[in-house]
């Protein structure tokens, strides 16, 4: 009978460790709600799935001049957030289109983690050079942990200012 009490503690001890950690994730969507008042945004995504955001208060917000009071329903956006628990809070949040973030999809043909940079070729030939945030560094080196590397599929979220392409995440596909 002891076993078996230690073994339901260390089970539950293990779960309690796991569900403490970040998982840090991407959705890209249509906006159905904003909530100014608790600092939240609902996105739908392709798949039907709704996603209730908190927006932290240091978030990123791009493609909007008044930040998050310019998020508005109906607009395409890409968030990257963590989730604790049940709560999934944005720390970069954007509006995809020509002022805000953009997306593309392609492969990998090169990754240098010390310049931080990579290169992506899309379906039709071209190559793009991004420069990755601090935050894509992270996301870059836990999908590089997973095979992300030179000849792998991905979707690219970035911004460009001044020529200069930054990516923010990058996900499978």
């Amino acid at each position: 009978m002891k076993k078996l009490w230690q073994l339901i503690f260390v089970g539950t001890l293990g779960l309690t460790v796991c569900l403490a950690q970040d998982v840090v994730s991407i959705v890209h969507g249509t906006v159905k709600k904003v909530d100014k008042s608790t600092k939240t945004v609902v996105v739908k995504a392709a798949d039907g799935t709704e996603h209730t955001i908190k927006v932290a208060d240091q978030a990123t917000i791009h493609g909007t001049k008044k930040g998050f009071d310019g998020l508005k329903e109906g607009s395409e956006v890409v968030a990257r957030y963590t989730v604790k628990g049940t709560e999934k809070t944005a720390d970069e949040l954007g509006t995809v289109g020509k002022d805000g973030m953009k997306v593309t999809k392609g492969t990998v043909t090169k990754i240098d983690k010390g310049a931080k940079t990579m290169v992506v070729k899309s379906a039709d030939g071209t190559e793009k050079a991004f420069e990755y945030t601090d935050n894509a560094a992270k996301d870059v080196g836990k999908e590089t942990g997973k095979g992300i590397d030179q000849g792998a599929k991905v979707t690219v979220y970035y911004t460009e200012e001044a020529g200069k392409k930054s990516l923010i995440s990058l996900s499978d596909g």
